[in-house]
């Protein structure tokens, strides 16, 4: 049986309002001519209205001016002209459209749901970087200055110790350019000495027979003679030396064949004068013929050509030593010249300390005006988000009058009216509701979160799981970054100390010219010296800084905030209908009575409509349990509250009062209640033409909870 709406009385008397909950309030709370004007018919007091109105938009207007735009980065002029576009769109619409008022008061619950989460998600970031990653900002600075400190101390250390430790060095050679002159004198007798050793090497000896008579004149010729081809005359002193003893390890060579050969024919001349018998002095003096035997000495040359003795740099010490012995000759004097050398661990890479400190510094910087500038590029955006806040009011105000399914699921205080009525007259009544139908609507006072409500709780408070895990991990890198930090600033104090004592004393003995030289340069050395320096590395020890707890609360509040408006969405988001129940009460009573209307239809056809679910749940109870299941079930007592079947209606756990199935393979579960709405027949294994028919039997359009 459906409700319908009835006017009675004469001709022009007004039916009067639903007397809800709000208008209870606002009779109570607020004299009678406030609280008449404020729930008057619409056109009346239009000039009261429109002041009113006017005045009330342009402070909200100037509230979210200075809540939006006045924190952002723009110019002055621009946030003037946004303030009075703001103050005037305000004043108007408030002042003239119903609709713009329930709208702007909707920003409220939806202020509280997930639109305002987004603005305390901006503060969130906000507030950890401002904390953790400042934080970890400042200290990462701090090593990185500290690094650079400790680089150039080593430097300052090594070239101090570097002039200390040259400093006799210095000393010697300005003694030496002193005592040029009498080096001189020195150095001419040094090259008068060399000569032999210059005669030696340029000599051909040792590979020249003195008696080549009889042989190619040109096949023993030295260097010097011809014996090389024209393009090995340019050789070096080191190849040209090396040429010449193997030619001298060939020429020993052959001469030991070549007397081999002499000693072999001597002998057996001397086997035959000695043996007179023919034959067997054919017989005996045989192996003295075996001359071949010689030959064997020529495996000496392969030692000649691979290994031969003579030193790898000889030749460039004798360059090296012919031509000082010819710079002897000029002037003496002498320059100190220090070279240093880099050298990069990759090829092409400058890997200096100083680079690297520059190069780390100016990264630090650059990340951080990026994220400076993410930041305020992310301000702006949740700024503009406003404007999707206010289209979803809106959207909520044009759903709410023009679709009455939208958000129709709270048992007001009308709806109870109803339901009392109709008892009163003996009608059917749907209060109190049965449990399967409690799980599909919501009674704006409980003080508890109800099933339509909870699924959205839940998806929110998971969204927000990533920003305080966010969170926990900057605060415990930066926790465990400032320990590691502090210890190394606690157990890394070094000492620097350089102590440089030079005392050194030579004594050349003999009269020969060499001892003379020697006297003259290496008792230069004859210096000492002594010299202390030290220093430490504390200027350069890292000073991280800890966050303390405050700081630490500061950065938690805003996540602690966004779990709070998860948890007050639920509640949040009833005031939505009554906002616009209270500017749309037509509408509202409208509405009303349509829920009324569907859950009498539905509860009139309430075993079809739930047979499916039953089924589905009846088949999953006669599946057979694991059996792990089972063996908690019979011996652990305080498992069993978690392990017990339940209603297939309602899905409450199985009670002693709970009606079980008798019909075979069926055994489904009921509470009392819930086989009292089925009249008492088991819809899992009663066929579906005996059960009670219903004109209503599409539930595809029900109506949901609006998100």
């Amino acid at each position: 049986m459906a409700i319908t709406l009835h006017q009675n009385g004469a001709k022009g008397e007004r039916r009067k309002l639903p007397h809800t909950t709000l208008q209870r309030l606002l009779s109570w709370g607020l004299p009678v001519p406030c609280s008449r004007f404020l729930q008057r018919q619409p056109r009346t007091f239009p000039g009261a209205a429109f002041l009113l109105g006017a005045s009330s938009g342009g402070l909200l207007a100037m509230g979210l001016f200075q809540l939006l735009v006045n924190p952002m980065d723009i110019y002055e002029g621009q946030k003037m002209v946004a303030l009075y576009g703001m103050v005037g769109l305000g004043a108007v619409g408030w002042g003239t459209s119903p609709h713009i008022r329930c709208a702007s008061l909707l920003l409220v619950p939806k202020m509280l749901g997930k639109e305002g989460r987004l603005f305390v998600l901006g503060y969130a970031l906000a507030a950890i970087y401002e904390g953790p990653v400042a934080n970890l900002r400042y200290n990462l600075n701090e090593v990185v200055v500290s690094l650079g400190c400790t680089v150039e101390l080593q430097v300052n250390n090594t070239r101090a110790a570097w002039r200390v430790s040259t400093a006799p060095l210095r000393a010697v050679f300005k003694d030496l350019l002193g005592s040029k002159d009498s080096l001189r004198a020195g150095t001419q007798n040094i090259s008068k000495s060399f000569e032999e050793l210059d005669a030696q090497v340029k000599s051909d000896a040792g590979f020249v027979p003195e008696d080549a008579s009889g042989s190619d004149p040109t096949a023993r010729r030295g260097p010097s003679q011809g014996a090389f081809p024209p393009r090995r005359r340019a050789l070096s002193t080191q190849k040209m030396y090396e040429l010449k003893t193997k030619l001298r390890c060939s020429y020993v060579v052959d001469q030991a064949i070549a007397s081999c050969r002499r000693w072999f024919d001597r002998k057996h001349q001397q086997c035959l004068q000695r043996i007179w018998v023919p034959l067997l002095r054919d017989l005996l003096c045989l192996p003295m013929k075996f001359k071949f035997f010689c030959s064997i000495a020529k495996a000496m040359e392969v030692w000649c050509r691979h290994r031969i003795p003579v030193e790898g740099n000889f030749g460039q010490t004798y360059d090296s030593l012919n031509q000082s012995v010819h710079d002897l000759d000029g002037d003496f004097s002498a320059t100190i010249e220090l070279k240093e050398e880099k050298r990069a661990a990759l090829v092409g890479a400058d890997t200096s300390w100083e680079h690297v400190s520059t190069e780390l510094r100016g990264y630090v910087r650059q990340q951080e005006a990026r994220l400076q500038w993410a930041l305020g590029l992310l301000h702006v955006l949740f700024s503009c988000t406003f404007l999707l806040v206010l289209h979803a009011c809106f959207s909520y105000m044009d759903s709410y009058n023009r679709d009455i399914r939208f958000d129709n699921i709270y048992i007001s205080t009308y709806f109870c009216q109803i339901d009392e009525r109709r008892k009163q007259l003996g009608k059917r009544t749907l209060l109190p509701l049965r449990k399967a139908e409690e799980k599909t609507v919501i009674f704006p006072w409980s003080p508890s979160v109800q099933a339509s409500e909870m699924r959205n709780l839940v998806r929110e408070l998971v969204e927000t799981v990533p920003v305080l895990l966010l969170l926990l991990l900057l605060c415990g890198l930066d926790w465990a970054l400032y320990s590691m930090f502090d210890t190394i600033r606690h157990h890394s104090f070094l000492q620097y100390s350089f102590r440089s004592s030079h005392k050194l004393e030579v004594k050349v003995g003999g009269r020969s010219m060499l001892a003379r030289l020697l006297r003259k340069t290496i008792g230069a050395l004859n210096t000492s010296s002594e010299t202390v320096m030290e220093s430490n590395n504390m200027p350069c020890l890292p000073q991280p800084l800890s966050l303390d707890a405050w700081a630490y609360v500061r950065a938690a509040l805003p996540i602690g905030l966004l779990l709070c408006l998860c948890l007050l969405q639920a509640f949040a988001y009833r005031l939505r209908r009554v906002i616009a129940a209270f500017y749309f009460p037509k509408r509202e009573k409208q509405r009303v009575l349509f829920l009324y209307n569907e859950l009498l239809r539905k509860r009139a056809a309430f075993t079809q409509l739930r047979r499916a679910a039953i089924l589905r749940q009846a088949r999953e109870q006669k599946a057979p349990r694991p059996r792990l299941t089972d063996v908690l079930h019979r011996r652990c007592p305080l498992a069993r509250r978690w392990l017990r079947r339940r209603c297939v209606v309602c899905q409450a756990p199985e009670t002693p009062a709970a009606y079980v199935c008798p019909t075979p393979d069926c055994a489904a579960v009921y509470c009392r209640p819930c086989w009292d709405d089925v009249r008492r027949r088991c819809p899992a294994c009663t066929p579906r033409e005996e059960l009670s028919s219903s004109a209503y039997s599409d539930s595809n359009d029900d109506a949901t909870y609006a998100e």
